[in-house]
């Protein structure tokens, strides 16, 4: 049904809906590249061609802010490259559904540490039991290192949450993400060359990794700002929760990865945990639009 007042021909919750299924949609395809192109090749693309979309769209000028906030901004670019280093490092060895759960448990620790309130408390009891049903032990199939470089992955999301907030204030618009993608190009630049090497002027990947960052990044990212417009905080984050359940069932469909029972178990706790604790904290929405 169309909004008169904002011309959006799609309510914020299906914008949100879409965004979820673009991202995880994205990274199903850069799991597909892993068969051709090294996890590091492809995020390299990934996120070389997010920057050029930012640096098109906000155009950053060298000025006092951005010189006065180099730290910010560098810290900021490493957390972006590293998150999305070590997530595509760590769905190279576990299926996507997994991997996104346990990387929610960053922004979900972000809410829960900064939270007064006891029930957050509760969440936290979920998302744990939730990793030890993940845990690589008592006959879990899961590779261990996987499941490490997921949790690291959503340590480098913590930081990005952060850092977001600081850049955020700091620098009008998409200035300061602007930058820091172009930052976070640099750090990836050369173990992404070493390890792609010509591969990389291949002009089939080319198009790949560029259909790769239209659909982790610029499309998410330009739903969710839509949809911020017209939904509470709460409920965005609420509907973010999605993603790991989303990224299971995309992955299913595309790249035909199953999952244990306990898998499955797991992914809904976290899910749970993640929703109900973003139910009382924005930080959770504050990483939306980060890299996916």
């Amino acid at each position: 049904m169309k909004n008169i007042r904002s011309g959006l021909t799609l309510p914020p919750t299906s914008l949100v809906l879409l965004s979820i299924s673009s991202a995880q949609l994205g990274s199903a395809i850069a799991k597909r590249l892993f068969d051709v192109l090294s996890p590091m090749g492809v995020v390299l693309l990934r996120v070389g061609f997010a920057a050029i979309l930012l640096l098109v769209v906000w155009q950053p000028q060298l000025n006092s802010q951005i010189r006065s906030n180099s730290r910010s901004l560098i810290l900021f670019g490493l957390s972006l490259a590293l998150m999305n280093l070590s997530f595509y490092l760590a769905i190279e060895r576990i299926p996507i559904g997994i991997a996104v759960t346990l990387e929610f448990l960053g922004p979900l620790g972000v809410a829960v540490a900064s939270s007064r309130q006891l029930l957050d408390w509760v969440w936290v009891l979920l998302a744990a039991i939730g990793v030890i049903l993940l845990a690589p032990i008592g006959g879990s199939a899961l590779n261990p290192l996987g499941v490490l470089l997921a949790l690291l992955a959503a340590s480098f999301w913590a930081a990005y949450i952060l850092l977001s907030a600081r850049v955020g204030q700091a620098l009008p618009g998409g200035t300061g993400l602007a930058v820091s993608m172009l930052i976070a190009t640099v750090v990836l630049l050369p173990t992404g060359v070493l390890a792609g090497g010509t591969l990389l002027l291949n002009p089939k990947l080319l198009l790949s990794g560029f259909g790769v960052a239209i659909l982790s990044s610029a499309i998410p990212y330009s739903l969710e700002l839509e949809a911020l417009r017209f939904l509470p905080i709460h409920v965005f984050g609420v509907l973010l929760s999605l993603n790991p359940a989303a990224a299971a069932l995309t992955s299913f469909l595309i790249l035909k990865e199953t999952l244990e029972l306990r898998s499955i178990v797991a992914i809904i706790l976290i899910s749970i945990a993640a929703g109900g604790a973003s139910s009382f904290k924005e930080l959770l929405g504050a990483g939306s639009g980060r890299r996916r």
